[in-house]
């Protein structure tokens, strides 16, 4: 443990300006706050913040943060408030402990819930000053350097997943690469012991049986590179255990066959001496293919920028090379903490253009999700994956995770773009929207007004900002979609009972119910989970609204003649199926069929003809049943319908292209085809045909029944 007056010397000799008096009162402050608390090391509880603040002085942080750092356990810890920090040492520092201090004292059920919540109150924090994720980065460090000290064995489990998990990530995306080395490596000890254990032992035997290799290389190559007139600082390491085994996972090789376990880094004066150095690389050693990348013109999101090749270097090694400037490398090893800026005004998210996009597209995400998990998931997804690039026709880039599609980049772009997104092209081609998108493309991105977001987008969309605007309408839209069924089931309640609807009647049964809004009543209607006889007895709790017992029991021919009559059917025109209403896959009805709907809790309504088989399944609950009818002036509609047939074709040339000729002749689209069975002769197959009606459907039945090419046709039915 530093004492002290150590720890200010090492402000001192970076700050000859930093505030002693401050650095003094801070310690002095968490020392006597803490008191005879202890951590599970046994060493006094105090350590600990004092080793995050020396920690800080490595990237020769301002006083503030370094106070912070002392102070950032005392609001959580100890008996200190918020506003006795703030009396004390100032509004800044304040703010900053708060945005440090995690959400221990709440009352969250789950471990991750927990977890959720205090990434959640982070962020925040960060995105109003960078310096808080600064402190939280130390903070994990020196935990996670004392990890071993924690006895059971689940905790260090939990705290090394989430270490990977979140802080790892956030370290990279900041540019701290060796805070992130170091996190992940001790990470990888506890989650992977053996793994690790058994590379760090081949990794000594290496040193043991040609430990000079690496200064032969290193002098070999500050030669080459002398001889062509580049000044040079090289320097050569083995690569960390965690970085070996990740490339063993992921080209599935044993560590024998792994040739590039060391790095060289190349330190030049600027930016034209490594385009220098890299050619002078080349032209003395082979080049690896596939094996060079340039961060110097196109750099990380986190502001890293180098140059990386692999070679067949100096006596036939397979190395890697990276090649910077002296800034670059500053830059490298300490990320955002190089910048240094905290004296003239504070770093955020706005300040910084493109490098603190990823911290902006988190903000975003965490105002479209629902709940801290889900915030948790999408955020994982957004700082976990590789990277690739990609332009706008006007030129400006964007990064996206390795896989991205066009509807990525659209809402990378902005939040609108993504949500009225209907095409794409690239490299000036159109492309369909599930297209994954590769390094340098240039992606144009086609928009209509009119258009929403597909709830099929989610299968394909990896970035979380793209998942979580997804997910954000899907809920606003289905809950939409819930209101107006439900306003129609009660409606055509209120109908039956022989009462004139008004929606202030309704107000009565928010209350009984237990509901905070009378949309709530109607989506709880609309989605199953109150049945209209429980709302109609909460507003008329004099009235008895229960079901007769021959009303009991339903029966086909009963459902059937409510069907024909209709007068109190609830429409279903303008729902969208997908959301509170969806179209039975076993018999899939069509405007014109006789329906019925079959309500189940928390979907909404399925639609199903009335001559379906699988209502026999369905005869006993009743509840369940809700009288369902087309609109009238659905045929005005320009909405299409999927209708099934199942068709017989002779297996002979030409045969295919009938059959297709005529579906097209009648402006019906296939979304589907599948052969079910085959033989020399014939050829059976079910189609998915979009159509407007059983009348659309009917016609082209009867027209490729006259085809002498298809043997038979029939509309399927289940």
């Amino acid at each position: 443990m530093i004492r002290q007056v150590e720890l200010v010397e090492r402000v001192l000799a970076y700050d000859a300006d930093a505030d002693e008096d401050l650095l003094n009162r801070a310690y002095v402050f968490s020392l006597k706050a803490h008191g005879s608390q202890k951590r599970a090391s046994g060493d006094p509880y105090f350590s600990h913040p004092l080793e995050v603040a020396a920690i800080l002085t490595g990237f020769k942080l301002d006083t503030a943060t370094i106070a912070t750092a002392l102070l950032h356990d005392t609001i959580e810890d100890t008996v200190a408030t918020y506003a006795e920090i703030e009396k004390l040492f100032g509004v800044e520092i304040a703010k900053l402990v708060d945005g440090v201090t995690k959400l221990s004292r709440l009352e969250i059920q789950s471990e991750r819930n927990k977890q959720a919540e205090n990434f959640r109150k982070l962020l925040l924090a960060m995105s109003n000053d960078i310096r808080v994720l600064l402190v939280k980065l130390a903070d994990r460090l020196h935990n996670m350097r004392t990890l071993q000290h924690i006895k059971d064995p689940d905790k260090r489990k939990r705290i090394a997943i989430e270490t990977v998990e979140i802080y790892a990530p956030l370290a990279e995306r900041i540019g701290m690469q060796e805070v992130k080395d170091e996190l992940e490596d001790i990470a990888f000890g506890e989650l992977h012991a053996d793994a690790r254990a058994s590379i760090l032992s081949r990794l000594e035997y290496l040193r043991g049986t040609d430990g000079s290799f690496v200064t032969r290389i290193e002098d070999e190559l500050k030669r080459t590179l002398a001889n062509a007139g580049v000044e040079s600082w090289i320097s050569g390491r083995q690569k960390r255990p965690v970085s070996i085994w990740r490339k063993m996972q992921s080209k599935d090789v044993a560590f024998e066959q792994l040739s590039d376990i060391v790095a060289f880094r190349i330190v030049v004066a600027d930016i034209e001496a490594c385009y220098k150095a890299l050619g002078v690389v080349h032209a003395a050693y082979p080049m690896v293919p596939g094996r060079f990348k340039d961060y110097v013109s196109t750099p990380k999101p986190n502001g890293y920028r180098s140059i990386h090749t692999t070679v067949l270097g100096p006596e036939g090694y397979r190395i890697e090379v990276q090649i910077r400037s002296t800034e670059m490398q500053e830059i490298a090893e300490v990320g955002v903490a190089a910048h240094w800026r905290y004296k003239q005004h504070v770093v955020t998210a706005e300040g910084e253009g493109q490098q603190y996009r990823w911290l902006r597209e988190l903000l975003e995400i965490l105002e479209q999700a629902e709940d801290p998990e889900e915030f948790l998931e999408h955020t994982k997804l957004s700082m976990f994956q590789d990277q690739v690039f990609c332009f706008t026709p006007k030129g400006d880039l964007f990064s996206l995770p390795r896989g991205s599609t066009p509807v990525d980049f659209a809402y990378a772009v902005h939040s609108d773009v993504g949500d009225t997104c209907v095409g794409s092209k690239v490299n000036g081609r159109l492309v369909p929207l599930r297209t994954e998108l590769a390094n340098g493309d240039q992606v144009e991105i086609l928009r209509s007004k009119t258009q929403t977001p597909s709830p099929t987008w989610e299968s394909f969309v990896v970035t979380g900002k793209a998942r979580a605007c997804i997910r954000r309408f899907i809920r606003n839209q289905q809950r939409d979609e819930y209101a107006a069924l439900g306003r129609q089931i009660l409606q055509k309640a209120f109908k039956e009972a022989g009462e004139t609807f008004a929606e202030k009647a309704v107000d009565a049964a928010v209350k009984a119910l237990k509901m905070r809004t009378v949309e709530d009543v109607y989506v709880a209607l609309g989605d199953g989970s109150v049945h209209d006889r429980a709302v109609m007895h909460a507003i008329f709790p004099g009235r008895d609204v229960e079901q007769t017992d021959d009303e009991k029991v339903v029966s086909l021919a009963r459902a059937r003649a409510r069907a024909a009559k209709g007068d109190t059917a609830v429409s279903i025109r303008g729902l969208i199926p997908g959301m509170a209403l969806h179209f039975a896959g076993c018999c899939h009805p069509l405007p014109g069929d006789r329906i019925v709907g079959i309500v189940t809790t928390g979907r909404g309504v399925t639609i199903h003809t009335i001559d379906c088989d699988t209502l026999e399944q369905l005869v006993d609950q009743p509840d369940r049943w809700l009288d369902v009818a087309w609109d009238r002036d659905v045929e005005a509609d320009e909405q299409r319908f999927t209708g099934r047939i199942h068709t017989v074709v002779t297996n002979e040339p030409g045969a295919l292209s009938a059959l297709t000729t005529v579906i097209a002749r009648y402006k019906a689209n296939i979304n589907n085809l599948r052969i079910t069975n085959r033989s020399t002769e014939f050829f059976e197959m079910a189609l998915d045909l979009e159509v407007k009606d059983v009348k659309h459907l009917t016609n082209i039945i009867a027209a490729l029944r006259a085809s002498p090419m298809i043997s038979s046709v029939e509309r399927a039915r289940g």
